[in-house]
């Protein structure tokens, strides 16, 4: 069972105007996905592919031009003043920087007591308790409540924002570069413990990350973004052994590996195309080594080829 549905989202924002006309750069063109409940989809991608923003769109961080974003059936784009106050329960993020993310002037336990004052759950009574809870379940200790985010190191201060996140008891969390700004060991403390919450919690997750090892030990399903569209969806398994996009080829050639060395190398030469004024055809024409003259007229579609595997590419494959 799906429990979020991203249908045909969009997201443009204007750049500046010309001549007495509006010019638009579309971070997120046309991204449909589907997570079911209980697991981990992972968006990747560059830096500026747009995975970020599709997923604060999907949480109304960002305001989307288009499409639609159900959770568990509900429409979130729909959603008006109270009906969306009560909805930022049941989606949270953890976002990527611990440093710049908590109120510096709180200590940690009104942190991540912060959104049930903020959107009433749980009851009043019950949140000391609760924040007490949540401190044991991501490894703090109770008397750490009474410090401040200075007083923590990087782990601990991301382990606070996954607290937080959790306050609410939220249906679907977002993971956004949530172990990037950390040191690789602290870093498989932080997935350890996510993957944990996971299995006791049930939770769902939407990753994002550019870390292909972090997305291969973390993820169900894997999206790859490219120029704000999805060029291939796949399980992981299939999606880390038979990449068919050329993009996802050369995003995993890129990843040291003593396998991955033996193969063929997928070389990548030209330049990324102006965001503001986009190509006719393929978005990758301009990068890939495997170009025809039919990929830079249309751009293709996302088409499934067996077994839920998708690719955007007139000539998938090896």
């Amino acid at each position: 069972m799906s429990l979020l549905e991203i249908r045909n989202l969009s997201v443009r924002f204007r750049v500046k105007r010309t001549w007495g006309r509006s010019t638009y750069l579309y971070a997120v063109d046309d991204v449909s996905l589907s997570l079911p409940q209980g697991q981990t989809l992972a968006l990747v991608g560059e830096s500026g592919s747009g995975k970020t923003t599709a997923a604060l769109a999907a949480a109304r961080l960002v305001p989307a031009s288009g499409g639609s974003v159900e959770l568990a059936g509900t429409d979130l784009l729909k959603l008006e003043g109270e009906a969306l106050r009560q909805a930022r329960a049941r989606v949270q993020v953890i976002f990527q920087d611990p440093y710049s993310s908590l109120n510096p002037r709180l200590r940690a336990g009104a942190i991540v007591r912060e959104p049930m004052d903020a959107l009433g759950t749980p009851a009043k009574p019950d949140r000391d308790a609760r924040v007490e809870e949540l401190f044991a379940q991501v490894g703090l200790r109770p008397e750490q409540r009474a410090l401040f985010p200075h007083q923590f190191s990087g782990g601990q201060r991301q382990r606070i924002g996954i607290a937080r996140a959790l306050a609410t008891s939220p249906e679907l969390i977002i993971c956004d570069e949530a172990v990037s700004a950390l040191d690789v060991a602290v870093q498989a403390q932080i997935l350890n413990l996510l993957r944990r919450l996971q299995t006791n919690l049930g939770l769902t997750y939407l990753f994002i990350s550019h870390d292909l090892g972090v997305v291969q030990h973390m993820s169900d399903r894997v999206a790859v973004m490219y120029m704000g569209r999805i060029v291939e969806e796949a399980d992981r398994v299939a999606l880390f052994t038979a990449p068919q996009h050329p993009y996802t080829q050369a995003l995993l050639a890129a990843v040291p590996s003593v396998e991955r060395a033996k193969r063929k190398s997928v070389k990548v030469t030209g330049e990324t195309p102006d965001p503001l004024n986009p190509p006719r055809g393929c978005m990758f024409a301009s990068r890939c080594p495997k170009v025809q003259d039919s990929c830079k007229t249309t751009h293709p579609s996302l088409e499934e080829l067996s077994g839920g595997h998708k690719v955007a590419c007139y000539f998938p494959g090896e």
